[in-house]
């Protein structure tokens, strides 16, 4: 594993850390998952499996730790590192779709389901929800959806180029 990668790859999830922090819970200690917008970052740029598998690591326990969801460390160390492992089998069965903006938009639409689906019902099986399923897909994931797409439509294009001036890791 090449340290430049890893360098970047720390880079993204302490971004994602920040943006996990900041932003306020909103309903019954759930709040959107920016950090989920790295972490797909992170596999669209560094698409192997063992960076897969460092980032979904990686994201779960500092999601873990900084979540506002009640007992939520749990769903977090299981969500992460599967909708990593999910992301990561759909940009390779999309891989000519999603190396273009709009695709890397979608794909972490579709991601970011994907994760709130994994979280919610890791969530309900381990610890309970402080509210019905659908209230809280319906209030915290489908807005996060449209977050985390708008946010790797402005990211994803900017991210290409700073790669491809530095000279780090490879595109997917």
């Amino acid at each position: 594993m090449n340290t430049k990668t890893l360098v970047s790859l720390a880079i993204l999830v302490g971004m994602g850390a920040v943006l996990h922090a900041i932003i306020p819970a909103f309903f019954l200690g759930m709040k959107p998952d920016m950090m989920l917008t790295m972490m797909f970052l992170g596999i669209l740029l560094f698409s192997n499996a063992k960076n897969v598998l460092l980032i979904g690591l990686a994201t779960g326990v500092i999601s873990g730790l900084t979540t506002a969801f009640p007992g939520g460390f749990l769903p977090n160390l299981i969500d992460k590192p599967v909708t990593a492992f999910i992301f990561y089998g759909l940009l390779a069965l999309t891989a000519k779709y999603s190396k273009n903006t709009l695709g890397a938009a979608i794909l972490t639409a579709v991601g970011t389901i994907v994760s709130g689906t994994v979280f919610l019902t890791s969530a309900f099986l381990i610890v309970g929800l402080p509210g019905p399923f659908t209230a809280l897909f319906g209030t915290v994931v489908l807005p996060a959806m449209a977050l985390n797409a708008v946010a790797m439509f402005i990211i994803y294009p900017i991210a290409q180029s700073i790669m491809k001036r530095s000279n780090v890791g490879h595109q997917a």
